[in-house]
């Protein structure tokens, strides 16, 4: 098990590369976090809803993501209310009192009750923690940390990030919070994100290993990775190649799912830059209302910071505008929540971009999905193929005058009128067919001659990252005292 002295301490990555590595070797593994806490999901192919970390660390392990591998996921929709995932479909709406007092304990058995389908189909698991397992306010409700590993009888790996300082403070102290028990169960100590020159840092490692009593596994180095995703959006961060197309994308309150714009921001032609105030948006080929959490909220936001005049600007200009999931919703006309699914009872205008209407519901919708262009005239070729899936809760009605952009199992999807399009697809630009023509149209919109062929290979770019992960643990990382608890059992 991988447990952090803090949030962004590299938990995630370790236990991907790991996943990797393991499969490398010929391990039948399998990733596993009891409780997730993240706006970005992924719909596995059963239909049901896991955190994106986890089906990325499926894909290193080269198994299909499953809803018992994060069994529990919380989506924070108000700062003090989340949507409760369980086992890939959702609960509802609970404060964080709610939960404790009614659902708890209901976690934990549903926590228990999908490692033991994984540890049946599976010879290694790899197990995330969440946070830190120090929190002394929370240890009581703690399921994802030293209960878990205690349940699972897991030798724990402790990782803190030494780029934002204080990391012999991190790993001492979180120790020192630690029972005597949970201790023991701490095998070794891994440093992430080191920058510089190792044998600096080789006397704060003596005084490590003195002071605790547990070896240091490895110092990992400070890489980056683009493609592999962010967990949360605190380590949202703008990129591109050489910035001949311009492509913005909103930064929404509880923007979600922003691993839809990877693709992207590797592409060498592209700029992509997350905005969060309209003074700073200029003048780009594309904007991008990307998913968020709550819809409602997101409106209300853009109307209070002037962006939804800067968009209706935009669109009146000739920029092209995108919105996907709740960006989608967010361009129409109208969004209904007669129950209060998003927040306060009530109808509120949208941006009136798109001649479609919203109503909020107890439904959730969440499914993968293969789909076909049919927009004849729009910026991709008719025809072209695509897939993706949907997380979303309400259903958008169009007018009769739509045009909708795809077809997919026999159902329209989508709108689009002039140079304003909408849809429910996530992962539309994991396509290289589909998004080098839809840059290559853009390309044209600026006078700039098209690329038309593919400039980025998506998925096997995926795979050489994850494959760099694996030897990064093996250039840095004690393997042979990994292999050693391996072998215990």
């Amino acid at each position: 098990m991988v447990q952090g002295t803090t949030s962004h301490a590299g938990k995630s990555w370790l236990v991907t590369a790991l996943c990797r590595l393991l499969r490398q070797e010929g391990w039948r593994v399998a990733p596993f976090k009891a409780q997730n806490m993240s706006l970005n999901a992924y719909v596995t192919p059963e239909g049901g809803e896991i955190a994106y970390a986890q089906a990325l660390q499926a894909e290193a392990a080269g198994i299909p993501p499953s809803v018992d591998m994060n069994p529990v996921l919380l989506k924070p929709q108000r700062d003090t209310i989340a949507e409760l995932i369980l086992q890939g479909k959702a609960v509802g709406l609970l404060s964080a009192r709610d939960y404790r007092r009614a659902w708890l304990e209901r976690a934990w058995e549903v926590v228990k009750e999908s490692f033991g389908r994984l540890a049946d189909r599976h010879e290694i698991i790899v197990i995330e923690g969440a946070g830190s397992p120090a929190e002394v306010n929370l240890k009581d409700r703690d399921i994802a940390n030293m209960r878990m590993a205690a349940w699972a009888q897991a030798p724990v790996i402790l990782v803190a990030d030494i780029d934002r300082g204080g990391v012999f403070a991190q790993l001492v102290g979180t120790l020192e919070l630690l029972s005597p028990e949970e201790r023991e169960r701490v095998k070794g100590l891994v440093i992430n994100k080191f920058r510089g020159e190792l044998s600096i840092l080789e006397p704060g490692l003596r005084f490590l290993e003195e002071r605790t009593g547990k070896p240091v596994l490895g110092v990992l180095p400070y890489v980056e990775l683009p493609g592999l995703g962010a967990e949360d959006s605190l380590s949202l961060r703008d990129g591109g190649g050489e910035g001949e197309i311009e492509v913005a994308v909103v930064h929404l309150p509880r923007i979600s799912n922003f691993t839809d714009f990877e693709p992207l921001s590797l592409e060498p032609d592209v700029s992509l830059r997350f905005v969060r105030h309209p003074r700073q948006l200029g003048h780009p080929d594309l904007i991008i209302l990307p998913g968020t959490k709550s819809a409602i909220d997101a409106l209300k936001w853009l109307r209070q910071t002037g962006w939804d005049r800067a968009l209706l600007r935009a669109a009146r200009e000739g920029t092209f505008l995108l919105g996907i999931c709740g960006g989608y919703q967010l361009l129409g006309k109208e969004l209904c929540d007669p129950g209060g699914w998003e927040g306060e009872k009530g109808s509120y205008p949208g941006l009136g971009l798109l001649e479609v209407s919203t109503v909020f519901g107890p439904e959730k919708v969440t499914r993968y999905r293969r789909a076909k262009v049919i927009a004849r005239g729009w910026l991709v070729a008719e025809g072209t193929e695509v897939e993706g899936y949907e997380i979303h809760r309400g259903i958008t009605f169009p007018a009769s005058k739509v045009t909708p952009l795809f077809a997919a199992s026999g159902e329209e999807e989508g709108a689009w009128r002039e140079n304003v399009a909408g849809t429910y697809l996530h992962d539309l630009f994991v396509s290289d067919r589909f998004r080098r023509a839809f840059l290559d149209a853009l390309r044209r919109q600026r006078g700039l001659p098209p690329r038309s062929f593919p400039t980025l290979a998506y998925r096997q770019h995926r795979e050489r990252c994850l494959d760099r992960l694996a030897e990064l643990l093996r250039e840095h990382l004690r393997l042979e005292l990994v292999c050693q608890w391996l072998e215990r059992g």
